[in-house]
Parts: structure tokens; sequence; C-alpha cells
């Protein structure tokens, strides 16, 4: 066996050398013929690269969380928006009024890429011409309707005749508002993508009709009271219809469970001057979108009546000292506020969801136009 000897300073069996190996001190003598003593291998740990993870983050499920957060974020500028409008308005002049609708998809696509989820932005897929053809159809149909009403004193058969013909004029005009609603959902879904996958509306006018027609004389009977129950159908009905790709939107909530917070939110807004109203729009926002569930997962909202209540301010100061020229800013601040208090939470199962392609024409888009139905966050 090679022949080893022992530092005197260290106390290091190792082979025979000039020099201490661990302390560099100088090792003199005859050579040992002890033999070396066995020293354990020390296991070092083994460093894996770690994947990378993805915008949805784990919660502590006994803090009430239910594992997976899914943010939304919004990341588009005022400014950005501000130059996007200001060449919307001028050639909107240049060009009479025509160029309006390729500015509004213009201000889409900027609005719709600049929200996420997950980290992935979406996407909108519409055009100025098919908003142009919808706009043109829509204004026929609304053209024939003011007719109508210009005609009202020319009808013979005196003063019954005329009422009857005008309480036909109001009634066709109470069932172009649900009809366009859902038309302009339709159309807007079918346009939008996330990752790929088209978002798609797939209820019927009719019963949509029925129910706003219903809903809206229910109210004006009850003085308001049943406005809580209708506003919640109504929500209903749009979430229940509306698909990503081939998976479903469900809606849980019922009309009844606002209606305490309604009454309250009245009685309230005469005493605050109406100040109040805004702590139940936070009520009301955060009820729909947390009844509101995609699968397994579900909407978690925290918009607060103070947080909306400082916004409209803020929106009301910023128009009012730049004579409106801060409308894309107050734009921007509604969007990021309300997606900066919006998550879903819980697993979501994307490998069952399906490409579907679903058709929708722009007439609904139109009447909504000619309605103020738009819901572009007043961009356009």
């Amino acid at each position: 066996m090679t022949g080893s000897m022992r530092c005197s300073k260290c106390g290091l069996t190792q082979l025979a050398r000039s020099a201490c190996k661990a302390c560099g001190a100088p090792i003199a003598g005859i050579v040992s013929d002890l033999p070396i003593e066995p020293r354990p291998a020390v296991p070092h740990p083994i460093k894996r690269e770690e994947a990378p993870k993805s915008e949805a983050t784990e919660t502590d499920v006994n803090a009430g969380g239910t594992g997976l957060v899914h943010p939304l974020s919004f990341h588009g500028t005022g400014g950005a928006l501000f130059a996007i409008r200001i060449i919307n308005m001028f050639l909107t002049l240049v060009t009479l009024g025509i160029y309006h609708f390729w500015g509004k998809v213009r201000v889409r696509n900027y609005l719709w890429g600049q929200m996420a989820f997950n980290g992935d932005r979406f996407a909108y897929h519409g055009t100025g011409k098919e908003l142009f053809i919808g706009f043109l159809k829509s204004a026929l149909v609304f053209g024939l309707l003011y007719a109508l009403f210009q005609a009202v004193p020319f009808v013979p058969g005196g003063l019954t005749a005329q009422i009857g013909v005008l309480l036909l004029a109001y009634g066709l005009l109470l069932t172009f508002i649900p009809l366009a609603m859902v038309g302009a959902r339709r159309y807007r879904l079918s346009r939008t993508s996330w990752r790929g996958i088209r978002f798609s509306f797939r209820g019927e006018a009719a019963p949509f009709i029925k129910l706003f027609i219903g809903g809206t004389l229910l109210s004006l009977v009850t003085l308001g009271l049943y406005y809580p129950i209708f506003m919640v159908d109504q929500y209903r009905f749009m979430a229940t219809h509306t698909y990503f790709g081939s998976k479903k939107w469900e809606f849980n909530g019922r009309g009844g469970d606002l209606w305490g917070s309604f009454a309250a939110a009245v009685f309230l807004s005469i005493l605050t001057l109406g100040l109040y109203w805004f702590w139940f729009l936070a009520k009301k926002q955060r009820y729909l979108w947390e009844q509101t569930t995609f699968g397994a997962a579900r909407f978690r909202a925290s918009m607060t009546g103070g947080g909306l209540l400082l916004l409209n301010l803020g929106n009301i100061f910023l128009l009012l000292m730049t004579l409106g020229l801060a409308w894309p800013w107050v734009v921007v601040r509604n969007i990021r506020y309300t997606l900066s208090h919006l998550t879903m939470e819980g697993p979501l199962d994307l490998a069952s969801v399906q490409q579907e392609s679903q058709s929708a024409s722009a007439t609904g888009e139109g009447l909504g136009g000619l309605l103020n139905l738009d819901s572009d966050f007043g961009a356009a």
C-alpha cells in the first residue's frame, strides 16, 4: 500500500508530499506506512432547472383561495389612445364621416390587444367594412321607424287611430333595443379571440325581447322595485349564452340577492345626493362577476364604492380641466380599474376547448350604435 503520513499541524492523514494538502504546512520526516483512512463521500444536491411559471399563481387555500389565480391586466396608455383618436377624428372629417367605422375598428384593435388574461392578449377581428354595412342596414330600419313617428299626425281616423299608431311605433322601438343588444353582443364576441380561439354568443333574439319588454313593464308598474330582478335576468341571459370555443359560461345568481342592497341604495342615495349609488354599483359588479363561472373556475371581484367614487370624480376633473381632451385617459383609467380588481380563480380546463366558428352580422352592431348602446368603453 502506498505510504502515507499525518500532518502534525492539522492532523490530516494523506499521501506523502512536501506540504499538507489541507493547511499548506511543510511535512518533514519519514514516510509512514499507515494506510490512508477512508473518508465518506459528501453528497451534493443536484440543482434542477424550474419550468417557467405561468401567470397563474398559487394562493393560500386556507386563506380562502381555491388554488390557482388567473389575473387580468391592461397595458394600454392614454397617450397611445389619444394619438389614435386624433387621427380618427381627422380622417373622419376628411371623408365626411365614412372613416368613423374604420376608426372604431382601430380603437378596438388597440383596446382588445392591450387586455390580457394569464399573460396572453385578446384580439379583435372585426373590419370597418362590416361595421359600415351594418350601419346602413340599421339606418334603413330606423329611417322607416322615424317616418312612422312623423306620420302620426296625418293618420286618418281621428285621435284614437293616431294614438294606436304612436303606441305601435313605441312598441317597435322597444323591440329594437333588445334586438340591438343581442345583435351587438353576438357580433363583438364572434370577432374576439384569446389564444386563437373565438368567443361566441348563441342566444336567440326572441326570448330576450320577451324578457326585456316584460321586465321593463314590470319595473314601471312596481315603481322600480322589480329592477334588480330584471337586471340580473338580463345578465343571466347574456352570460349563459356566451361560449369560449366549445365551452359555455354559466351564471348562478338570483335577482333577489341584490334587492336589499338596491332598496338601501335608493334610500341612502337620496340622503347623500346620489353619492351612495356608487356603493350599490360596486356591490352589483362584484355580485355579477362572482356568480359567473367557466367550468370549475369563477371570477373574483374587489371593486369598492369608494374606489368607484374616486375614479369617477377623477374622470370628471380630467374632462373639465382639458375640455374633454382627456377622454382617452378616462377610458384607460376605467378599463385598468376594472381589470385590476378582477381575477379568475380555480382550475381552467382549456384542453377540452375546441374552436367552433359562429357567423354573425354587424346589423345588430349598427342598431346598438344608433341606440347609443355601444360598449367600447366610450372610446370610439
